[in-house]
């Protein structure tokens, strides 16, 4: 039986609910995190830079606070029209969040990848957090040099190691989180891990597995639609999506020989929201060209981006 005070809109003694927004270079590990901080997967993850669009919110139960996690497009100096909706969207949902958290691959360091991103942050009046990602990977002398680097470079209210692919430093990060959002009802159920739809989600997970299976440049020229999701008599899911990309030559190479790289990438698909739905899914995809799908204002909306006109 679920708590009636944990129900959005009723009050509850000593509750807090806020949103943080996590914003960094491509490939920081923002969705990684975001995906450790909820304990489930709610962003998709692969090793191509740029693969989050729009911002997918992760919903975070630590105590009795629910931190509304924001993962934003990375923060790159833009070129496309795509990329500017993407770096827009990254500095506005910063601005609307309670703090920021700005995830950096200690790794990579502060390169000059990161100069687009503290050219604006001080452009964005919340209290604002740094949280050096992938700590596994990088000696301690080098880390203690890259706090008193991040100072020097920003008036961050506190600095965070953590490595959100082996779990190190995530508990204190999450009590941080906690006690920085403001007091307040929670905004979801206890039980709800994203504010995406099953149909949003399923074709994240789709499109995550196309950035997994095709190389180079592709991935960044096809989008992917959930065109009918129907309930079947038996419980089990009938999903259909659509893949657009914007030349022919595109669509053979989704299509792979003899149909072999659809298939797989189907499969995989749909194992994926098979868990995330709990039943059994029948998964459709079918690979269209459409021709400037990345200047299409409707396609921007369904990402979640506003479309830039310039």
């Amino acid at each position: 039986m679920s708590d009636p005070a944990a129900e959005p809109g009723t009050p509850r003694e000593h509750t807090r609910c806020g949103f943080a927004a996590l914003i960094g270079a491509p490939n920081s590990g923002k969705s990684t995190l975001t995906n450790a901080l909820v304990g489930a997967k709610v962003s998709i993850v692969t090793h191509k830079a740029q693969t989050t669009r729009g911002p997918v919110r992760g919903i975070a139960l630590i105590g009795d606070a629910q931190v509304i996690l924001v993962d934003t497009p990375g923060i790159f100096q833009p070129k496309r029209r795509l990329d500017r909706a993407m770096f827009h969207a990254a500095f506005d949902r910063a601005a609307d969040a309670d703090l920021v958290a700005v995830v950096i691959d200690a790794g990579r360091g502060l390169d000059d990848t990161l100069d687009p991103l503290f050219k604006h942050l001080s452009e964005v009046r919340r209290p604002t957090i740094a949280v050096l990602n992938k700590v596994d990977l990088v000696a301690k002398p080098e880390l203690l040099r890259l706090t008193a680097e991040l100072g020097a470079r920003h008036a961050f209210d506190r600095v965070f190691m953590v490595s959100a692919l082996t779990g190190d430093g995530i508990a204190d990060l999450k009590s941080y989180l906690a006690a920085a959002v403001p007091a307040g009802r929670w905004l979801f159920p206890e039980d709800q891990l994203t504010d995406a739809s099953l149909r949003q989600t399923a074709a994240e997970i789709t499109r995550e597995k196309l950035f997994l299976r095709l190389h180079e440049e592709l991935p960044y020229a096809l989008t992917v639609e959930t065109t009918d999701w129907e309930e079947l008599k038996d419980h089990s899911i009938r999903v259909e999506q659509t893949i657009y990309v914007e030349r022919e030559s595109q669509r053979k190479i989704v299509l792979g020989a003899k149909g072999q790289t659809i298939k797989e990438i189907s499969m995989a698909a749909r194992k994926d929201i098979a868990e995330m739905a709990g039943v059994p899914v029948h998964l459709f995809l079918f690979v269209k060209v459409r021709e400037r799908w990345s200047e299409d204002p409707e396609r921007y909306r369904e990402m979640g981006l506003d479309y830039p006109r310039k």
